[in-house]
Parts: structure tokens; C-alpha cells; sequence
């Protein structure tokens, strides 16, 4: 089982009692250790039987730990005998390839253990731990303290990734509306956007209700720490706001593009067909004369010849001039 736990530590009054990798051992430490005591651990992709066991020793609700097992599931907070369940998703932005990654982060709370199970790379919780170490006011309140600060971390996970979609929306938007030329490209870079920003719908959105609900009261949950909660609720809305505006102007963007494009290939149409006028005023005068009639008084005049070359020119010339005015050439 061991593989498997990132950490196992024991707490009192915000201050660590005691560390280990085997779980019975974190327990007796925090019973020992009398009220308030609680015992954080934190597993990395567990499989069935490796999570059975540790569920064993929590009482944890089988459904929650099938739930945990298995991932892929949608943001949520769900209360069971003994314990509370919330499911979160995490999301990293990869400046490279412009993509947006997700994870999941699972947290189990009870009235004296916390239990943190990540699934994927695209975790935030590597430093946690240090971090609220540092903060024994917060740490004292227990498992809502960890709890509020593993769902501060992925929310903050939002604002890092919206920020970066954002700097590439802006570039992506200066390239499509860039003067002088039509990219013809850009809507396959915009729908590649759209699947980012929807990767990052997918995890925000459906989140902002177990937060608020978090925020009201809920088992386990002290009400301390319903003000922290408030705080992640507000930056997860305006996570929200910021993906719904995105996700409107890359709408907007695309239909822009798409009558660039249809501008451009009218344009490219009217110099087609100016120019195929420019060619059919000589080539009809041409076939005129190409009929071999004889009586055509010009055949036999010496200027017969320059002068339908001077009218071809002429023609030609004044077609010219009328469609540069027009913009057609």
C-alpha cells in the first residue's frame, strides 16, 4: 500500500504530531493525541483493493469509493454516514502545444481524517502540504482547513489556465484581424481554442454549486471556514464569467473570419471576371474579323489593321480604368 500514499501525517492545533507511511500508525498517533487531532493522507492512483483497504479503516461509503476508484466523474459534493465526499477536477495549461490538460482530485473528510486521492499529472497538490504547514491558524480548524485549501488550489489552477487562453485568444485575435491579409487558417485555430475553452467549461462550471453549497454548511465542514469558502466561490465565478466571455468573443471571432473569407473570395471573383472581360473584348473583335467574309471594306484598306489593334487597345484600356475605379482590379 505504500506505493500508493504520496503522505500520511498526523495533526494537532495546526501543528504535525507525527508522520508516517502506514495508516494504522497516523491513526493511533492522532487518537492518542486527544481531541482535535486529525490524520491527513494523500494517495495517488489507487487501485480497487489498495482503497478498499484504506476505506476500511475510515468507514468510508462503498459508493464513494468505487466513485474515487474509477475518476471521470463531475465535480461534486456528496454526504454519506460518516463522511463527505467532493469530487473536483484539475486543469493545467501547456504553453507549448496551447492545450489544456485536466485531472481529478478527489477529498474525502470526516471528523478526524482528510484523504486526498489524485488521479493524472495535472495535479496542484505537490506543495500543498508545505504550504499549509506554514499556516497553523488555518491548519487548526482541521479537515475543512485542507479541504478548503485543496479547492483554493485547483481554483486558482482556473485562473492560471483562463489567464493563459486568454493571452492566446488575444493573439489569436490580433492574426485573424490582422490588416492586409485574410488567414485562412484561423478557424481551425479557433475551434481549437473553443475545445480548450471547453475543456475548462467542463471543470469550473459545474463546480460553482458544490462550492456554494460547501460555503452554506455542510457536513463536517466548520463554519470557520465558510468565509474561506466564500473567497474560492467568488474566484471560481469569476472563472466562470471570464470562460463564458471567451467562449462568445471566439464565436464572434469565427463568424468574423468567415466573412473575411467570403469578402475575400468575392473580391477574388470580381478581379477573375474583370479580367476575363479585359480578355473577351479582343478575343471577340478578333473572331469577327477570324469569319472569312470578304466584303468588309476595312479587309482592303491599308489602316484597316492598326486601327482594330488601336480599337482592341482602346477597349481594353477604358475596361481597365472603369474597373481600377471600381476596386475591381
Amino acid at each position: 500500500m505504500a506505493r500508493m500514499i504520496v503522505h500520511c501525517a498526523a495533526y494537532q492545533d495546526g501543528r504535525r504530531i507525527g508522520a508516517s507511511e502506514d495508516l494504522t500508525d497516523a491513526l493511533t498517533a492522532a487518537r492518542e493525541a486527544g481531541p482535535g487531532a486529525f490524520v491527513w493522507m494523500g494517495l495517488f492512483e489507487p487501485t480497487t483493493e489498495e482503497l478498499d483497504r484504506v476505506g476500511k479503516e475510515f468507514a468510508l461509503h462503498p459508493l464513494a469509493v468505487e466513485d474515487a476508484v474509477s475518476a471521470h466523474q463531475r465535480p461534486k459534493v456528496e454526504a454519506y454516514q460518516g463522511s463527505l465526499f467532493v469530487a473536483l477536477k484539475t486543469l493545467g495549461h501547456h504553453a507549448e502545444s496551447h492545450a489544456v490538460t485536466s485531472g481529478e482530485v478527489m477529498v474525502f473528510l470526516g471528523p478526524d481524517f482528510v484523504m486526498t486521492v489524485r488521479h493524472g499529472a495535472d495535479s496542484p497538490l505537490g506543495d500543498l502540504r508545505a504550504r499549509l504547514e506554514q499556516e497553523p491558524e488555518l491548519l487548526r480548524y482541521g479537515p475543512s482547513s485542507v479541504l478548503h485549501s485543496v479547492c483554493d488550489t485547483v481554483v486558482d489552477g482556473y485562473v492560471e489556465v483562463a489567464a493563459a487562453l486568454q493571452a492566446d485568444l488575444d493573439e489569436l485575435e490580433a492574426d485573424v484581424f490582422a490588416p492586409g491579409r485574410v488567414d485562412r487558417d484561423a478557424a481551425g485555430r479557433i475551434y481549437g481554442c473553443k475545445r480548450q475553452v471547453m475543456t475548462v467549461r467542463r471543470a469550473a462550471s459545474p463546480l460553482l454549486e458544490p462550492m456554494l453549497r460547501l460555503e452554506r454548511g455542510a457536513p463536517f465542514v466548520r463554519a470557520e471556514t465558510a468565509p474561506y469558502l466564500r473567497d474560492v466561490a467568488d474566484h471560481l465565478a469569476r472563472v466562470n464569467d471570464q470562460v463564458d466571455g471567451m467562449d462568445r468573443l471566439l464565436s464572434d471571432i469565427l463568424g468574423a473570419n468567415l466573412a473575411q473569407v467570403s469578402v475575400q473570395q468575392n473580391n477574388d471573383m470580381r478581379k477573375i471576371s474583370a479580367w476575363a472581360a479585359l480578355a473577351a473584348v479582343p478575343t471577340m473583335i478578333a473572331g469577327v474579323y477570324g469569319m472569312n467574309f470578304d466584303v468588309m471594306p476595312e479587309l482592303h484598306e491599308p489602316w484597316g489593321y492598326p486601327a482594330v489593334l488601336s480599337l482592341m487597345a482602346a477597349v481594353c484600356v477604358v475596361l481597365h480604368r472603369v474597373f481600377k475605379r471600381h476596386d475591381w482590379l
